[in-house]
């Protein structure tokens, strides 16, 4: 019987540092494809969400996230807060965060 058990393990001891490292492979494997999957797109879609932030000027047509449409006029507290018209006489602050799109008029 400890001859079958040898046989099977492939005639390696445990202690063999192959078969550590293959013991781990699973979890790297994991750790690999949860980054690929996971982590990096949402790194990239954060990257793209944070220039169409930094690309909000004077003149663009803004959407936020609330649906609020309206063009920005200024600019207050170092750029962080936006100065919206969104009708005649009609002028509000809105976070620079809370834009969705923007497009851009001419």
């Amino acid at each position: 019987m400890v001859e079958t058990l040898y046989a099977m393990t492939g005639g390696q001891s445990s202690g063999s540092g192959g078969n550590a490292f293959l013991s781990f492979l699973p979890l790297i494997l994991i750790i690999l494809v949860m980054y690929l999957l996971i982590l990096r797109p949402q790194a990239k879609k954060q990257r793209e969400r944070q220039k169409l932030l930094d690309s909000v000027k004077k003149g663009d047509d803004i959407v936020t996230i609330g649906g609020m449409h309206g063009k920005v006029v200024g600019t207050k507290n170092e750029d962080k807060i936006l100065v919206v018209k969104v009708d005649d006489n009609v002028k509000i602050d809105v976070d620079r965060t809370a834009v969705s799109s923007i497009s851009r008029s001419s």
